[in-house]
């Protein structure tokens, strides 16, 4: 028995930096596999909702399995690296794979490609998070030095998931784009007015970059326009819509040049006999075109349709090096203090032992709850910045606001936890993260309905919600470690692998359902119809008409409500439903936990 007292700064370093390492995966698989395979693969949304939620199905068999296999393991290096390093190498691999769907798939092969990789995830992702966590219990020796470290590994796993929540869509669209560029399968195709019908307007933008109903029309007789459009094959193929969001783009109208700007130019057939062509300008640019009643305009636009997948791909490669790199310090640093006998157990009896600790079950359910709510409005925020909020920078806006969200979970854990627990026990903590996320959604609800288009007013909504989930995520996973001293007290055994297995499990399933819970809501109000990139030429001459009649949407109004109802609404419901469940429940206050502690150290 290991006898040194407390964890030395070296250890901490070693098993927060694993919890960096592994959340960023987890974030990443988290808050995009849904967008990758349906934005940008094309997958069916629904068919992605369906496989993310009986991928977590199959975790309920997989992941008290993995529980049992840990708890039998006996190795020189002990019980838990072991598997920490070998679920860790195999889920980079398959992390990779999973974002690196050949191109070539459609149909029935990409839905195949999508279940088996996220399965496949779901496993190793289990075999490396079930013994990170478990180690806390054999860890640390109980009371505040498990508490430390639970906040501790809780913070830097914030860390994780900020960043990756941060950087991914700046980072996938600056990796795709330079790898992209230098691609020699592109082709080069030029049009021109002399030779295609193209149907030239300019439209003036306000200053959120949004259409007004100012635009002009050109004749065939007024019109000298030259397009050059570089791409690869697919670019052209089904009379693809190029635009803004999917090309790089730069032009000059009459010798002028917008500051902010937008372009759509699509063709109504491969051959382009006809084509509409719409300049989106500012307004002083606008102006200055307008004085002449012809146009002379040279546009050039290089396709980007790939960027995001090849992106992806790398982004990818990236965080998964990063992951083994981070879990090969924790394996190589920390080694287990104590050694907890633990008895092994069929899977039957396992679940009955679970089931046995009501503890461990309200805090699982919680956790799911939580989790559940949280994840529906991160797997719903990528579209609601892109077609809601909309604007010429929803890249930029969106990236901003994560950093913010991000900077907020951090903190709350880092600084905000740790100077609530001087002042309360972690069950009123546990109740003000609970009524701030609640209140924060209501906030976003309002502003939703208010039609707020600018960034800044929902870094309010962001400050209450990603304060709460700071705060929560590191009271949970206290919790869930208390439970363990319950559960040896009431059924007689130490059941910590079990007990932590089925934290993976549950926050696993939340993701599940939450995006089960997403997908629905795109299909449902056809906002993946309508924001595919696709477009043929009669729908842009509409759209253009529309505009000119001052009526613009991204998607139509029922879409957008439907949105901010499932994003709001639905969150608060899950919340409270957790809340009355926790109140109902959950008796390990401060007090019960010091009688618990008294009688193991009794009975050793």
């Amino acid at each position: 028995m290991e006898t040194k007292n407390g964890l030395t700064g070296k250890e901490k370093f070693a098993y927060g930096i694993g919890a960096v390492g592994k959340d960023m995966v987890y974030m990443l698989s988290a808050s995009y596999v849904l967008y990758y395979f349906q934005d940008i693969m094309k997958t069916s949304a629904i068919a992605m909702g369906i496989i993310l939620l009986v991928a977590r199905v199959f975790d309920a068999f997989n992941d008290p399995i993995m529980g049992v296999i840990v708890a039998k393991t006996k190795t020189r290096w002990g019980k838990f690296r072991p598997w920490l390093l070998i679920g860790t190498i195999t889920n980079a691999a398959v992390l990779i794979l999973m974002f690196a769907a050949p191109p070539s798939l459609d149909g029935k092969g990409i839905i195949a490609y999508a279940a088996v990789t996220y399965i496949l995830w779901g496993v190793t992702y289990t075999m490396m998070d079930i013994p990170y966590w478990s180690m806390i219990p054999a860890f640390t020796k109980g009371g505040k030095e498990r508490e430390g470290l639970s906040a501790l590994a809780r913070s830097c796993a914030g860390v994780g998931s900020a960043i990756i929540t941060i950087i991914t869509v700046m980072a996938v669209t600056a990796i795709g784009s330079a790898l992209t560029a230098k691609s020699t399968t592109n082709i080069t195709k030029t049009f021109d007015s002399s030779g295609t019908a193209i149907h030239t307007y300019v439209i003036e933008l306000d200053k959120d970059g949004n259409p007004l109903a100012n635009v002009i029309e050109y004749g065939a007789d007024k019109t000298d326009v030259s397009v050059t459009l570089v791409g690869s094959e697919k670019a052209f193929e089904d009379v693809y819509t190029f635009n803004n969001d999917n090309t790089k783009y730069e032009f000059t109208i009459n010798g002028v040049t917008a500051e902010t700007s937008k372009v759509e130019f699509v063709m109504d057939s491969e051959s382009a006999n006809e084509a509409g062509l719409v300049f989106y300008v500012d307004s002083e640019a606008y102006k200055s075109i307008s004085a002449s009643d012809s146009i002379k305009a040279d546009l050039k636009m290089n396709s980007t349709l790939e960027v995001e997948r090849v992106g992806f791909k790398y982004f990818s490669i990236i965080i998964g090096i990063l992951f083994v790199v981070f879990i090969g310090i924790t394996c190589i640093c920390i080694k287990e203090k104590s050694s907890v006998d633990m008895k092994s157990a069929s899977v039957k009896e396992m679940f009955k032992a679970l089931l046995g600790n009501d503890q461990a079950m309200t805090v699982v359910l919680t956790i799911v709850l939580f989790n559940t709510a949280t994840y529906i409005t991160s797997n719903l925020l990528i579209y609601f910045f892109k077609y809601d909020l909309a604007g010429s920078n929803w890249q930029g806006n969106y990236t901003l606001f994560n950093m913010f969200a991000g900077a907020m979970q951090i903190l709350a854990m880092m600084i905000l936890f740790p100077l609530l627990r001087k002042a309360f026990n972690t069950i009123k903590i546990f109740y003000i993260g609970v009524f701030s996320a609640i209140g924060g959604y209501l906030i976003l609800l309002a502003l939703a309905l208010l039609g707020t288009k600018n960034v800044y007013p929902f870094f309010i909504p962001g400050f209450f919600i990603m304060g709460a989930v700071g705060i929560l995520n590191v009271i949970c996973t206290i919790f869930l470690a208390n439970t363990c001293d319950y559960g040896e007290i009431r059924n007689g055994r130490r059941d910590e692998s079990v007990i932590f297995s089925m934290q993976t499990f549950v926050v696993k399933l939340a993701s599940g359902i939450a995006a089960l819970v997403a997908s629905i809501t795109l299909t449902i109000f056809n906002i993946q119809q309508q924001s595919d990139v696709q477009m043929n030429y009669s729908v842009l001459m509409d759209k253009v008409a529309s505009i000119k009649n001052n009526v613009v949407e991204t998607i139509d109004t029922s879409a957008v409500f439907g949105l901010r109802m499932v994003m709001t609404l639905a969150p608060i419901v899950v919340l409270v439903i957790a809340l009355l469940i926790f109140k109902a429940k959950y008796i390990l206050t401060d007090k019960k936990l010091e009688e618990i502690s008294k009688e193991l150290k009794s009975r050793s």
